[in-house]
């Protein structure tokens, strides 16, 4: 007797409710309605928060609420908005948010903050009863008797409290009905149950794709996810490959890249699309493949180009490239090896990376799959070359290429310090946590005495690594006295060679010594750019000349913050 097909349970038409929103919220943070570790971060701004609340208050309409009822026990976040939510309780149905996540958790913090030594939360907010605003507080302090912690809408009698401080008839009015608007609001809840875990990811990227924009990340891995597979759980797997090597972080879209590259579609976002049409087995196997890539370049890139760190990298897409380099070419020979650190370099040298878009992407592909099948020598992509103009016209900043560059030539040149003689720590220059290391060749208050502005003195072939205490010791003399003091107590030959450690050549030694910025500047460029076409090589080939001038706005610090793919085109 053939066996009868088992017929799949159908699922049921959505339910649609109107309950309070203080409800809903009371829901969040007692597990009844969780967030799936699909999700992404939370990412409003203050001005957003502050507008929903306002939107709240004036009985404006704020969207609706989408959730999957479902008896999976999907991973879910344990906090909502800092605050801790309860355990969902076991075996039974969990109401799980797939639209609504932002204003939720905003709304969870604005009414449930409690204040712990934290005054620039997010969620420390006041509203105004004679501005009739809400505010970000940047203080603990208690505010004045007209301005309400919006934390006390969630306690009546603190409210009332309060309130009965405020003095003038008209502003306790207001506050009564700033109460009753929160506590009564009502917001629209729909609810999807006997929806399959496989569609759910489905509708979640649908539903955002016209909501607040989610990154190439963030739709990928909602595009990807299922209860066995989780990118951004894998992207993290990735990320920690380069934390046991103390290689530090790149940003998670350049790790996708990789991800995709292995999976054998490329690093575009069109690429990546094609990462949702794999089963969990295989995407498995593209983030392995990637995982022991990135091994192998990041032991490339700290022995063969001396990048102690992630930091150091010119740009964050060369990392993408050379895990699929060595994705590729796992056991390079000593002549493939060359070859790819004069890649590195030229691609290092331009804005090749900068605006890096998906035609670039192809053809460097196909440059790496050439390279690794043995019919190119060199790994041939169309950046073009450096001209000494560069280092004499680039200003010097921690975050852009041109300045991470000189850094990796200085280090590379092992210099010392002029003074003492001893080696740098290129190590804690590279870290680029600060800046310390570097230091103007013809200090700024010089040059500025002289007539010559900041954007001028501050170019890279101006910067030298000098230890701190070298620096306070040539503080702002001019060249031509605190060298002709070390060459007086050190000797002048001896000064000359840990020039040279720092890529200053004579030339460059003999204008510093008559003051000479202009042709000092002239001088210390073509030297630096001999050094760079020597570690390009060969792969310059016939290779047009090229410009690369990086300008970052005053006073720009990414320092601190999570590494972003702030070079791509795509």
């Amino acid at each position: 007797m053939a066996a009868r097909p088992v017929q799949q349970r159908k699922a049921q038409d959505p339910d649609s409710t109107v309950p309070r929103l203080v409800t809903v919220v009371d829901r969040v943070l007692a597990g009844d309605i969780v967030l799936p570790k699909f999700q992404r971060n939370f990412v409003w701004t203050r001005q957003q928060i502050l507008d929903l609340l306002d939107s709240v208050s004036r009985n404006y309409p704020i969207g609706s609420v989408l959730l999957w009822l479902s008896t999976e026990e999907l991973a879910s976040e344990r906090t909502v908005a800092g605050l801790a939510v309860e355990e969902p309780r076991h075996g039974y149905p969990i109401n799980y948010i797939l639209d609504g996540q932002q204003r939720l958790a905003s709304i969870c913090g604005a009414l449930h903050w409690q204040p712990e030594n934290d005054p620039d939360s997010l969620w420390n907010i006041v509203y105004d009863l004679k501005e009739q605003e809400f505010k970000h507080l940047g203080t603990l302090d208690s505010p004045a008797p007209h301005v309400i912690p919006v934390r006390l809408l969630a306690d009546g009698f603190g409210f009332a409290d309060r309130v009965s401080r405020v003095g003038s008839d008209e502003l306790q009015e207001r506050a009564k009905a700033l109460y009753n608007r929160f506590s009564n609001y009502q917001i629209a809840v729909i609810t999807l149950r006997g929806m399959p875990s496989s569609e759910v990811a489905k509708v979640f990227e649908r539903i955002n794709s016209t909501a607040t924009q989610l990154t190439v990340v963030d739709l990928m891995r909602a595009a990807t996810w299922s209860p066995e597979f989780d990118l951004k759980d894998e992207i993290d797997k990735l990320l920690e490959v380069l934390d046991r090597k103390k290689y530090g972080r790149v940003d998670t879209k350049t790790m996708l890249r990789t991800v995709s590259a292995a999976a054998g579609f490329g690093f575009s976002r069109e690429d990546m699309n094609g990462l949702r049409n794999l089963s969990h087995g295989e995407l498995e196997d593209a983030v392995e493949a990637a995982g022991n890539s990135a091994k192998r370049a990041v032991d490339f890139l700290t022995t063969q180009i001396g990048t102690p760190r992630a930091s150091a990298l010119p740009y964050l897409n060369q990392f993408a490239v050379l895990v699929e380099i060595f994705n590729q070419v796992p056991k390079p020979t000593a002549a493939q090896f060359d070859a790819i650190e004069h890649w590195f370099w030229l691609t290092a040298s331009g804005e090749y990376y900068k605006g890096w878009n998906a035609r670039q992407m192809v053809d460097d592909r196909e440059a790496i799959s050439a390279f690794a099948r043995g019919e190119r020598a060199e790994i041939e992509v169309g950046a073009g070359l450096p001209r000494s103009v560069l280092w004499r016209l680039s200003q010097f900043r921690a975050t852009n290429s041109p300045s991470k560059l000189l850094g990796l030539m200085l280090a590379g040149a092992r210099p010392v310090d002029l003074r003492h003689g001893r080696r740098i720590d290129t190590d804690k220059a590279l870290s680029w946590q600060n800046d310390k290391e570097f230091h103007h060749f013809f200090p700024k208050s010089f040059l500025k005495k002289n007539g010559i502005g900041f954007s001028r003195a501050n170019v890279c072939a101006n910067l030298i690594m000098l230890s701190s205490v070298t620096n306070i010791y040539v503080s702002d003399r001019p060249p031509s006295v605190y060298l002709k003091d070390l060459c007086e107590t050190q000797g002048k030959e001896k000064i000359r060679k840990r020039l040279a450690s720092c890529l200053v050549d004579d030339a460059a030694f003999e204008a510093a010594l008559r003051d000479d910025y202009e042709v000092f500047l002239q001088a210390r460029s073509e030297t630096l750019h001999q050094r760079l076409m020597q570690l390009i090589g060969p792969s310059a080939g016939e290779v047009k000349e090229y410009v690369a001038i990086a300008e970052e706005a005053e006073g720009e610090n990414l320092i601190g913050d999570d590494p972003v793919d702030r070079d791509s085109a795509d």
